[in-house]
């Protein structure tokens, strides 16, 4: 079975465009370019562990003889290194190198014109942002470790970091884009945290796309004065969730204000959406100067269920568009699911150690595991040939599965000799006859 290809947004091409920027990324050791094996091979095994979704490193380590040519051929690797080599190498570099190969990738979709189909509303898209843990121990640690003092006298050292994705409440991929990194350094003995982070994270967001309109989507935690003044004085929307326990302040002016307006509608498939908003409040009282638009939504299922939710916003609330800001707000979850949980629980195996290190080996790790992510997400949005693979295998996992079981035919040298430009378009090809 032939399907077509968009050839600049296929894996081998997204592939060849990391290898592109990693070749750029100069060699910690300063090793000459003559050496054994190169700084770029470390790199791309790296990315070649979480592409092929090897669970762990020594699995990787004991199929690299086997997947030699498949290496060189979709990898662009001449030397793949040993496992306990690439941890070393890896180790020894900084996680901003990696963050041009983020940019890169998003700049291919832009150029698909596939980032507008996740245009959501006047020209925004939708920007989910959330924390999560990378690495936890109460025995190995690094400098970069933030760590927790307990009542008992243990201590639990810890890596996390700031996500952020495009998303949409229509579509099941997501665009993930470069994560801030919450880690210690330089010897600083306070925790680094998510707000900071997130400071980090708008200032690059800026740079890196200055003409990108996105709203931003949060929990409740970004719904504090702090957050809000951050974006908005980078004239940035925002949609945050708000807890009652959290605002009761603003709760309590939205329950006794003759401003606040309700709307009611009930749709085909006989769920009661009730909506209440105001516009222009203060946040908190501690606050009167950071005004806010406050929106409420209740959901009423055919069956009595009712589920409730609320937001503050900077984006005028009217009848109008209040039902595509109730979908946006809880589009937030999508970071959650599309995002977290698949790198989890199917395939990706996020919550597995692939190693700690001294420096920054653990944090590598991880974005070379996004990256891997970003070039699966990228070729669920804009191939076809992908799309009906996973159609076949039923999930990302099935997938995987199906791909895993045909690496063996692809190492055979004749096979690989033929497949030099277009390895896995041909075994997604393979997979479907």
């Amino acid at each position: 079975m032939n399907i077509p290809v968009r050839k600049f947004l296929c894996a081998d091409a997204l592939i060849a465009s990391i290898h592109e920027q990693f070749q750029k990324i100069p060699d910690p050791r300063n090793l000459p370019k003559t050496a054994p094996i190169s700084f770029t091979d470390v790199l791309m095994s790296g990315l070649a562990v979480f592409g092929l979704k090897f669970p762990s490193l020594l699995k990787y380590d004991e199929h690299r003889d086997v997947l030699d040519g498949n290496l060189s051929s979709l990898y662009h690797i001449t030397r793949p290194p040993s496992d306990t080599y690439l941890r070393e190498r890896l180790d020894e570099l900084n996680p901003s190198f990696i963050r041009p190969a983020f940019k890169k990738l998003f700049s291919e979709l832009q150029r698909g014109k596939c980032l507008e189909e996740f245009e959501f509303l006047e020209g925004h898209y939708l920007l989910a942002i959330d924390g999560t843990g990378e690495f936890s121990s109460s025995k190995v640690c690094c400098e970069q470790c933030c760590k927790k003092e307990h009542k008992d006298g243990s201590v639990t050292y810890y890596h996390q970091m700031l996500g952020a994705c495009i998303v949409h409440p229509d579509k099941s991929n997501v665009i993930p884009l470069c994560p801030e990194i919450i880690q210690n350094g330089d010897g600083s003995e306070k925790n680094d945290c998510e707000r900071n982070a997130a400071k980090r994270f708008i200032e690059h967001f800026k740079k890196e796309h200055p003409h990108l309109k996105v709203i931003a989507v949060a929990d409740g935690i970004a719904s504090n004065a702090p957050y809000i003044r951050l974006l908005e004085i980078n004239k940035m929307k925002y949609m945050f969730g708000a807890k009652p326990g959290d605002h009761k302040f603003l709760f309590d002016f939205a329950n006794a204000s003759e401003e606040t307006k309700n709307y009611e509608i009930l749709d085909a498939k006989g769920i009661f959406h009730q909506f209440r908003y105001i516009n222009d409040v203060a946040l908190n009282k501690s606050n009167p100067d950071v005004r806010v638009n406050f929106l409420e939504y209740m959901q009423t299922d055919a069956k009595g269920k009712e589920t409730l939710f609320s937001w503050v916003t900077n984006i005028w609330i009217n009848q109008g568009n209040v039902f595509a800001l109730m979908k946006g707000g809880r589009a937030r979850w999508k970071i959650e699911n599309e995002t977290f949980n698949t790198l989890k629980n199917l395939g990706y195996n996020f919550e597995h150690n692939y190693g700690h290190g001294k420096k920054y080996l653990s944090t590598i790790l991880c974005l070379l595991m996004l990256l891997a992510f970003l070039i699966d997400q990228i070729q669920g949005i804009a191939c076809s040939l992908f799309a009906a693979v996973k159609k076949r295998a039923g999930s990302y996992r099935g997938i995987w599965g199906k791909y895993e079981s045909f690496m063996p035919i692809l190492s055979r040298s004749l096979l690989g000799m033929a497949l030099s430009n277009d390895v896995q378009t041909y075994a997604f090809q393979y997979i479907l006859t």
